[in-house]
């Protein structure tokens, strides 16, 4: 090889090495753009929406029309909730009479505005309207009964406190009320996230150690329900609304809680007994380990389903019975619908035939207890505890009664406090003969 050729090879590597620390560079600095770019993009305000809203929604805007500007198909959906009057074999949104259908609750809450006037609940449009209607109203009454019937009142909250709110009369708040349930009672009105409005759910929630701002979108489709869809107590002279959760969330844990506190709704006039009246238990009656529950599903994956508007794709606001659409509530996860249809109906059927039963045992309990206090010489320490397994009795099988399902949210739940209800309203017939040392006490009682 000649001393030319050798120096061309050698002159070779020295090319490539220019061309490979070229690219390296051109590389690093690319990189380095590329990082810049990303981290400038991740500290941008993220949007919060797919489609940029019309108008812009005030924080806690009571109004829902409003909101329909931004969200109308869930706005249009949510106005069916007015009309929506539907009666299903066990429920519905048909208003009506409780105490026509069932005799027996005029006697089991004899005494209390439950025994005057006791419908069915009609759609979210018309809690307003329905609250102000009832008899069970009346100049006595806290302004605490609007907590869970208006719009509003996450903005009266944020300006008066709960404490403020509760102590003042019925008649007085509902000046400032305006609004039936809507938008502002579950969402943020910048970012439409699910979150905690009532102040009384969060203190509840807090008290449990839990921080619901950490809970899953998942999660807080069934928590936002609890903002009304629970168990309360007007607690002392301020009637200031307390969720009984302190021992926890089951009827046992529920029931423990108010006999520490001594706490009673009302005092049944021929029993005598201290009583309480359960609200509207869905969220502690669901969350007891049901099978639908443990199984992820949320409350509104059956009351509020996805639905479709052409391309769009929306929680249908429209709040019902999922058997009155079962295809779209049942439907997502279930391939036959009939035998989910049958199904529930064997459920229900199976808890009301039950609450039947307990029903008799708490009417027989009650007339054991008034016959015995007529008995001369009548062992009134036994008498006390026949009125203790009366309330617990009442407020068990009041757990299942004002609960929205028939026991379907929690069958098997259901069927076991009914039968526990049953055992303690026969519990307290039997202590009745012993403080009035006579069987004498049940005639004329169901036995």
């Amino acid at each position: 090889m000649t001393e030319e050729e050798n120096k061309i090879i050698e002159e070779k590597p020295k090319k490539g090495s220019k061309t490979v620390w070229l690219l390296t560079g051109i590389i690093i600095v690319l990189a380095v753009a590329l990082i810049g770019v990303m981290l400038y993009l991740k500290n941008q305000p993220q949007p919060t929406r797919g489609v940029a809203p019309i108008i812009e929604i005030a924080d806690l805007d009571p109004n829902s029309d409003n909101w329909g500007v931004n969200f109308p198909n869930q706005y249009s959906s949510l106005q069916k909730t007015e009309t929506n009057n539907t009666r299903t074999t066990y429920g519905g949104s048909d208003p009506y009479s409780r105490l026509e259908q069932d005799p027996r609750l005029v006697e089991l809450f004899a005494g209390y505005g439950f025994s005057k006037d006791y419908n069915e609940e009609r759609g979210h449009l018309n809690s307003l309207t329905d609250v102000r209607a009832t008899k069970r109203v009346n100049e006595t009454t806290p302004g605490t009964c609007y907590s869970c019937k208006s719009a509003n009142n996450p903005q009266l909250w944020d300006k008066m406190g709960m404490l403020e709110y509760d102590k003042t009369p019925f008649a007085d708040l509902g000046k400032q009320i305006t609004q039936p349930i809507g938008c502002a009672n579950c969402h943020d009105a910048e970012t439409m996230k699910l979150v905690v409005t009532n102040p009384a759910l969060e203190e509840a929630l807090v008290a449990q150690g839990k921080d619901w701002k950490t809970f899953t979108r998942q999660e807080m489709r069934t928590v936002v329900c609890a903002n009304c869809h629970v168990e309360y107590y007007f607690k002392g002279d301020e009637k200031y609304l307390t969720f009984p959760w302190e021992k926890g969330t089951q009827i046992e844990n529920i029931v423990e809680y108010y006999d520490e506190y001594d706490f009673k709704d009302w005092e049944h006039p021929e029993s005598k007994t201290p009583m309480l009246k359960a609200q509207h238990p869905e969220y502690e009656f669901y969350t007891a380990d049901s099978t639908h529950f443990k199984a992820g599903v949320a409350c509104a994956d059956c009351h509020m389903p996805y639905t479709r508007d052409g391309a769009a794709k929306f929680s249908n606001h429209d709040v019902h019975s999922p058997l009155l659409n079962p295809e779209a509530a049942c439907g997502q996860c279930h391939t036959d619908l009939a035998y989910v249809v049958e199904r529930v109906k064997i459920i229900q059927d199976d808890v009301r035939l039950t609450m039947d039963t307990t029903e008799d045992a708490l009417v027989a309990a009650i007339s054991s207890i008034k016959a015995a206090a007529e008995t001369p010489n009548v062992d009134q320490a036994l008498l006390t505890e026949a009125r203790s397994l009366h309330r617990q009795s009442q407020m068990m099988w009041d757990f299942i009664a004002a609960e929205n399902s028939m026991g379907f949210h929690n069958s098997q739940e259901a069927l076991r406090i009914l039968a526990k209800s049953t055992d303690l309203a026969r519990q307290a017939q039997l202590k009745t003969i012993q403080a009035a040392g006579t069987p004498d006490v049940l005639q004329g009682s169901s036995q």
